[in-house]
């Protein structure tokens, strides 16, 4: 009896599968990507380390520190640094990342070089590796040679690929490797400069947890950090894990759309099935019969449903890398692992059977009185506990399913309440519009007016469906269009004269005079001078560093205790910065205690607050201070931010360097100053950024551009759904509208009728999609991003009026017979 009644539904029936298709194919093809990456990750974490473990460090290792390297005996080690180079040819500069190496790293993976023998003959010729990009832009090949600080050297070949770099951070600056012995000679190197010091170590015999437990509570009393390959695979892992999240969630979004379909498609079929199901138990066919006849159909059309969209799946995970392979430093390995396919083929039928489940539960309770009723029929308390234990179910479901996906429960908890209030207030407002258009309905209106309204609250109606289908796919569009909008205005640059867009970085003191000068005498205004002064916490109220160190008990942060602070005097705030505790004081009195303001992030690892004691190590001079503020610091904002500002009138006579700042209006302009600053002050570091912004908005339009193709998953099943809930009620529709013929209605107002009644769903549906979209990205943008949103036009330009115009030209699609063939025939193909 299923196969039989399929087979006369066949078009219904496979409407129903479309639903679930593109959400299964989402499912699989992102828990595909993931499962790959993750495999990936773990099989090249050495090459990715090049090295079983390393040891890093900010500045040069005290002595302690130094034997404690020592003792491990490193097999190789480095020391890495951005500066300015120049190229003697054509006299280009640009700001790069050098890595000066002595040994011979890496010992897992490899240097790809052109040509090939350049990664194993630079330390002995003493010549420079250079990145490949960097070679083209400025024109030069190996041979030709290049300037780091005071030494010149040769390039002895293109660099490629080196473990431990990916696509993103060689954008940021391209990377230049020297040997090690030149580093001292390029006198780049000076007091407060910037630099990381690694040791790296091949010793694969190595017991590595052991080695974590018993080494990292030493290094870290040193500053100093421990990486294996094992905890930079857990690294790797965690840094990819957000997007994998984000993936998942839209994923579950677009299979959530596709239940919904299912649901709805399911109950209008079952609606139009119940008197042949009272005829059926008229003729003897008990309950579980009748109710597994449909539940039959329904379990075959998801397994076959999760077949074909596991198949596209399989297909669309080919797609993931192309996509993110600029985030990724390694090349990604594609393999097709069982658990993922047999997961697809389960989501197709539990979740079908599972949305299915409401509407079929009417069959059960079908009487064959049914037969002779022409009501609807009156609900009954057994049914209504089947109801209410369904949805129970399927509630439970979802949040294992949400928990499986995002591994946490709190925040699976609030995404699978964040959907039920969204399908809530659809389905509240699809209520509420039913309700307001029968109460105040407008008895006075057209005849084509009056009948379009009445089939928006009249049985088998399909505004709930519509609407909720309609509006849940705009919100979930809109929202990442405005999402993206506030991305982008928090990462762009107003390009004024009053803008810094060029910053100097390692200005010596004895230089700022000089450097000064060259700014004003080729037109570039001194926008910002920020002295830097490096120092560290000697003691907290009292308490000693090395004390607090030991002391398991204390609630401060061990990065407090080690960290190399650089902080800055002024006597004002920035535009950056905010007061929320306390007084700031610009300037010191000679008779008062020194008042410093600290980030309410450095309050809360130190553990201090207002009035609290802090004895600073200032290039071995001890300076006591107390916490006079606490400031809430923007560090997403585009401008030199620190944790630590004294007033003006203490600082002055310490050991610092400077930050410069102005304004380029081109790049040539950019580009000049570049140069000479570089060939006077080899040791100053130039950054521009216009140039981080372009990565920031390359990066983020690659994001944008996963969102969006994720999107377009959760836009074709809505629009899968939508078609299948406005085809389900065609034949509904056509004995309405055969019914209208017959009683003298003509093509066009039937027409009408059709058309007013959709476009009033596809408007009032995406305009509440839109509306809410608006509702959650203002949320976003004030408690998340903290930024002021102003919402685009694209949604209401496009989405309202292209929505709406597919929801009439599927409903016009469904009388199309209706107006070319005579009522009695299509009677007859309906009865």
């Amino acid at each position: 009896m299923a196969w039989r009644d399929a087979k006369a539904s066949r078009v219904r029936l496979l409407l129903f599968m479309a639903s679930i298709v593109l959400g299964i194919a989402a499912v699989v093809s992102i828990q595909l990507f993931s499962q790959n990456l993750s495999d990936t990750i773990k099989g090249q974490s050495k090459s990715l380390l090049g090295a079983d473990f390393v040891i890093e460090s900010r500045q040069l290792p005290n002595d302690r520190a130094q034997k404690i390297i020592d003792s491990l005996k490193p097999d190789a080690q480095e020391v890495r640094f951005v500066s300015m180079i120049n190229f003697p040819k054509n006299n280009g500069t640009k700001l790069v990342r050098v890595r000066a190496i002595d040994g011979n790293f890496p010992f897992y993976g490899e240097i790809e070089t052109t040509p090939t023998m350049a990664a194993d003959i630079y330390q002995r010729d003493g010549g420079a590796l250079v990145d490949a990009t960097l070679l083209l832009q400025y024109g030069i090949k190996p041979g030709d040679s290049i300037k780091v600080g005071l030494v010149k050297l040769p390039i002895s070949g293109t660099l490629k690929a080196i473990p431990g770099d990916n696509a993103i951070s060689s954008s940021v600056a391209p990377l230049v490797i020297i040997p090690y012995r030149f580093v001292k000679k390029t006198e780049l190197l000076q007091q407060g400069s910037r630099k990381e010091y690694q040791y790296f170590f091949n010793q694969p015999n190595t017991d590595l947890v052991a080695l974590e437990k018993r080494l990292e509570p030493i290094l870290d009393a040193q500053d100093i950090s421990l990486k294996t390959h094992l905890s930079s695979s857990e690294r790797l892992g965690r840094n990819y894990q957000n997007v994998g999240s984000f993936l998942n969630l839209t994923a579950f979004i677009a299979l959530l759309l596709g239940c919904v379909g299912i649901a709805s498609s399911v109950n209008i079929y079952i609606k139009e099935k119940i008197s042949a199901i009272a005829v059926l138990k008229c003729l003897g066919a008990s309950r579980k019969q009748s109710f597994l006849i449909f539940l039959i159909q329904i379990a075959g059309i998801g397994i076959l449903g999760g077949i074909i969209g596991t198949g596209i799946g399989v297909v669309l995970q080919q797609i993931f890398p192309l996509i993110l392979k600029e985030f990724l430093p390694f090349d990604l390995d594609i393999s097709i692992s069982v658990q993922p396919l047999i997961m697809g083929v389960f989501l197709g039928l539990i979740m079908s059977v599972l949305f299915a489940l409401l509407p079929l539960l009417r069959t059960w309770y079908v009487s064959p009185l049914e037969v002779l009723r022409t009501q609807e029929p009156v609900d009954n308390k057994d049914s209504n506990k089947a109801q209410y234990i369904s949805i129970a179910v399927i509630i439970l479901f979802l949040y294992a399913f949400s928990f499986w996906l995002l591994k946490d429960w709190l925040f699976a908890l609030a995404f699978i309440v964040a959907v039920f209030i969204t399908f809530a207030i659809l389905a509240g407002i699809a209520i509420g519009t039913m309700k307001l258009v029968k109460k105040y309905f407008p008895k006075d209106a057209q005849f084509t007016s009056r009948q379009a309204l009445l089939n928006l609250y009249r049985p088998n109606n399909q505004t709930l469906v519509l609407l909720v289908a309609i509006g849940l796919g705009t919100f979930l569009v809109s929202t990442l269009f405005f999402t993206k909008d506030i991305l982008l205005e928090k990462t762009a640059l107003n390009q004024s004269s009053k803008q810094a867009n060029l910053i100097a970085l390692d200005v010596q003191k004895d230089q700022l005079i000089s450097v000064q000068k060259l700014f004003t005498s080729n037109d570039f205004p001194v926008l910002d001078s920020i002295p830097i002064v490096t120092m560290q916490i000697h003691s907290i109220n009292d308490k000693l560093a090395n004390t607090l160190r030991a002391d398991t008990t204390s609630q401060i942060k061990s990065w407090v205790l080690n960290h190399e602070f650089r902080t800055t005097y002024r006597s004002a705030l920035t535009k950056s910065e905010e007061v929320i505790e306390g007084k700031w004081n610009g300037t010191q009195k000679s008779n008062k205690e020194v008042a410093i303001s600290i980030s309410d992030n450095l309050a809360k690892d130190a553990n201090v607050t207002v009035g609290d004691y802090i004895v600073f190590n200032i290039q071995g001079v001890l300076k006591k201070v107390v916490v006079g503020s606490i400031r809430k610091v923007d560090w997403a904002n585009l401008q030199l931010n620190f944790t630590i500002v004294f007033p003006a009138g203490v600082l002055e006579d310490a050991p610092q360097f400077n930050v410069l700042t102005t304004y380029a209006a081109t790049e040539k302009e950019s580009a000049n100053l570049q140069a000479k600053l570089v060939t006077k002050f080899p040791n100053v570091t130039v950054i521009d950024l216009r140039q981080v912004y372009t990565i920031v908005e390359g990066i983020l339009n690659k994001v944008s551009w996963v969102i969006n193709f994720m999107a377009i998953f959760s836009i074709f099943t809505g629009i899968i759904v939508l078609i299948g809930s406005v085809r389900t009620s065609k034949y509904q529709r056509i004995k309405e509208s055969v019914l209208l013929r017959t009683l003298g209605a003509t093509n066009k107002q039937i027409l009408k009728i059709t058309a007013l009644e959709y476009l009033l769903l596809g408007v009032l549906g995406s305009a509440l999609g839109i509306l809410l979209a608006l509702l959650s990205s203002f949320l976003l943008a004030f408690f998340v991003f903290q930024e002021p949103f102003v919402p685009s036009w694209i949604p209401f330009l496009v989405f309202i009026p292209g929505i709406s115009i597919l929801v009439v030209a599927i409903g016009l699609s469904n009388i199309r017979e209706v107006l070319n063939s005579s009522p009695l025939e299509i009677l007859r193909k309906t009865v």
